[in-house]
């Protein structure tokens, strides 16, 4: 069996496991199932070994394949990595990037970077995945996510961005009638939870003098989307925390008010978070860049003094 084929059959073997199934890399590898899955026993028995255990819901690698995956996944970054440099694209990335990113913020802040990267790189193309959760990047065939809250898994590296501040906004009807002249007096007042972030208990801290208060609610309305707390605050329907770029416009115009903005809750992280590996394409490097030089020039975005790096 030649070189060539080999390599086809380690790309054939990876794309099924990025993709979560043989359909998948049919998909990923513009070809047929069939041939994914002949071209998948063809490299079992080259190898002599088992290398995926198949039903009918989802694959599972044997320790076998798990290895094999390891060292298909390197040859593949390296093969990448030639390809790339011998074609002088370290200047000009090409190919599809899949980018995860939270559904707020992905939709409204992130959203000019991604069109000054699209711009700067005509050869590129961008799959812009909208989900809060964090991120799996072998079943989602995610290649990076940018991600608001902390970031816990050890196997992914995590770039601190910047750092989102929250507050206490309501509706001015919501404050008729109300005297809320102390911060302890918010327990009495109707909430709405961004379940995503706090649910029966709201936690303040004084930004001069760090006093913190904690008390317990019981939200009238609750939601993981960010899109629809505010609607919901701004409806009257109870007070909420929220990250201050969403609600720029409406303090200005005065459809919300910020209560108490001495206390706020605390700043969310954001992270550009992506898998370990030997090597990176350009258009993942070329992306990383853009994400840094823009944090700064978002709106009500904190960047921190020096932008740090975990999980590595």
């Amino acid at each position: 069996m030649s070189s060539v084929d080999r390599m086809e059959l380690m790309q054939t073997f990876v794309r099924i496991v990025d993709g979560g199934s043989l359909s998948a890399a049919a998909i990923l590898l513009k070809t047929t199932q069939p041939t994914i899955s002949r071209r998948l026993r063809t490299l079992e028995d080259m190898l002599g070994v088992e290398l995926i255990l198949r039903n009918t819901h989802a694959i599972k690698l044997t320790d076998d394949g798990e290895r094999c995956y390891a060292h298909a996944r390197k040859l593949m970054e390296g093969w990448d990595q030639l390809e790339e440099e011998l074609a002088g694209a370290r200047g000009a990335p090409v190919g599809r990037l899949a980018v995860k990113v939270p559904h707020a913020f992905g939709q409204d802040q992130l959203v000019r970077p991604l069109v000054e990267y699209l711009k700067n790189y005509d050869q590129v193309s961008v799959d812009w995945v909208l989900s809060d959760r964090p991120p799996d990047f072998i079943s989602e065939n995610i290649d990076c996510a940018i991600h608001v809250g902390p970031v816990s898994d050890p196997s992914h590296v995590a770039v601190l961005l910047a750092e989102i501040p929250r507050i206490v906004v309501a509706a001015p009807e919501l404050l008729e009638n109300r005297s809320i002249d102390r911060v302890e007096a918010l327990e009495g007042v109707p909430w709405v939870s961004l379940t995503t972030f706090y649910g029966s208990e709201i936690v303040l801290q004084n930004t001069r003098n760090r006093k913190t208060v904690r008390f317990p609610i019981a939200p009238r309305f609750s939601t993981d989307s960010l899109f629809a707390t505010r609607h919901a605050v701004l409806n009257g329907l109870g007070v909420g925390i929220v990250s201050r770029w969403i609600v720029v416009d409406d303090l200005r115009e005065g459809r919300l008010v910020n209560l108490f903005p001495d206390w706020q809750a605390s700043a969310l992280p954001v992270y550009l978070v992506y898998p370990y590996a030997s090597y990176y394409p350009a258009r993942m490097r070329k992306f990383f860049d853009i994400l840094r030089d823009f944090m700064p020039k978002l709106a009500e975005v904190e960047v921190p003094s020096r932008q740090r790096q975990i999980n590595k």
